[in-house]
């Protein structure tokens, strides 16, 4: 072979092997977008939750290094809960203002029970709260068995 074409062959893959490590860096540079593809949505259904099995290892042998046997701790009984009476719902009492009937000297009372106004006089019993006296700026009432004083509202 002629010198000439030994320099182009060598010439010729010379540049082939750079042309391939220009490439792969190119590659690694600016690499293509890749295309996002949608799943398939499927419905989701969770397994089943096994409960686990539980163990317990009683130990009632002699203890091989001390040569003595464990004491069984006594077992404490449970107390019963004491069961609380039933609450009944809280009766709300405000001492909204008065005022004096002319014709019979009696003194009426506005009274709130759980947010309805109601008229009392002394000794009246609405929703089981009875009114007991009143003044100008406090009344005592009576709400199941219990006695309160509620002084105005202004």
């Amino acid at each position: 072979m002629k010198k000439n074409t030994k320099t182009y062959l060598l010439l010729a893959v010379v540049l082939g092997i750079w042309g391939i490590i220009g490439y792969k860096v190119f590659n690694t540079i600016a690499p293509e977008p890749e295309q996002n593809t949608l799943a398939a949505v499927t419905k989701f259904t969770p397994k089943a939750i096994k409960e686990k099995d539980t163990f317990s290892i009683i130990a009632d042998y002699r203890d091989p290094f001390l040569g003595t046997i464990k004491k069984n701790k006594k077992v404490k009984k449970l107390k019963k809960p004491v069961v609380k009476k039933e609450t009944l719902p809280e009766i709300k009492v405000l001492y909204t203002g008065h005022i004096m009937d002319d014709t019979t000297n009696e003194k009426i009372f506005f009274v709130s029970i759980n947010g309805k106004q109601e008229l009392m006089t002394i000794g009246t019993s609405i929703n089981k709260v009875t009114l007991l006296s009143g003044s100008k700026t406090k009344i005592k009432v009576k709400v199941r068995k219990k006695v309160s004083t509620i002084l105005l509202q202004e």
